[in-house]
């Protein structure tokens, strides 16, 4: 089996993390953790064994008070069957291999284990990534990697069968902010630890001129009546459990009871061949 492409250096991402601002990672992830608290709030069930895999622990570990926190590495520091709950929280996004991730984290979970995930989605920096390309197209003819390819909703769905775990929920929140420009929310992004860390990236500084033409850009087709710049983070959620016999399955083909429309009270309209 061939091993999945390298997309993150995982060297530069720590250095990014450990240059991160806590009060600007603060921002997105407090709506991350609310999201998920109220998300654990509506699961009928006493988790006694749950685990956090994030690559913030400054904040998640405060946010969930007598809960272990592990590093979101390739190879995940979880023992086998030894947790009945896994959030995996802001960090899948930058998963050299996330159907590895989310397989390691099956293993670690017990039957009938909840794993609960929230990451970037899809969406996210849609507006920067339009103009940061276009701008780059025009002054260099060509263009570079800068922003990670992060996973649309529909995909995450499939992505947590293929894992093996069953009924699978995706669902996603966006979130818009304005800035005062895009070297605004650059800057931002740095302090979230957020900053470039694709192994394919450029190694040399990027010149002047691209990101003076990617702000008019950016002001021109993302501005507010008030001048500032809009931009969007898309929060997904991703909610699979770990097989187990207890829980409810399909049921066969065929093997119904009633016809729909018996129990709809409607007249069944036969379709033509």
């Amino acid at each position: 089996m061939n091993a999945p492409p390298t997309l993150t250096d995982r060297r530069a991402l720590a250095r990014n993390r450990r240059r991160a601002d806590p009060l600007t990672v603060d921002f997105l992830h407090e709506i991350a953790s609310d999201e998920v608290k109220d998300r654990l709030s509506m699961v009928n069930k006493t988790f006694n064994a749950p685990v956090v895999v994030t690559g913030h622990p400054a904040f998640w570990a405060p946010a969930f008070p007598d809960v272990s926190c592990v590093a979101d590495d390739d190879v995940l520091a979880l023992e086998q069957g030894a947790h009945d709950l896994i959030v995996h929280a802001m960090s899948l996004h930058w998963a050299n291999d996330p159907v590895g991730q989310l397989i390691q984290c099956l293993r670690a979970l017990r039957p009938d284990g909840l794993f609960l995930a929230v990451l970037f989605g899809g969406q996210t920096l849609a507006e920067l990534r339009a103009a940061l390309a276009q701008a780059e197209t025009e002054v260099t003819g060509g263009l570079s990697p800068r922003i990670a390819p992060m996973v649309e909703i529909r995909d995450l769905g499939g992505l947590l069968q293929r894992a093996g775990f069953t009924l699978p929920v995706a669902d996603s929140l966006p979130v818009r902010t304005s800035y005062e420009n895009s070297g605004t929310l650059m800057r931002e992004l740095r302090r979230m630890g957020e900053g470039n860390a694709l192994d394919a990236r450029l190694r040399h500084p990027t010149r002047r001129a691209v990101f003076a033409r990617m702000d008019e850009l950016y002001r021109q087709s993302f501005a507010g009546s008030d001048g500032r710049i809009m931009a969007t983070f898309e929060l997904i959620f991703l909610l699979g459990w770990a097989p187990d016999p207890s829980q409810p399955k399909p049921l066969r083909p065929g093997s119904a009871q009633a016809r729909l429309a018996e129990i709809l009270n409607s007249e069944e309209i036969p379709l033509k061949d």
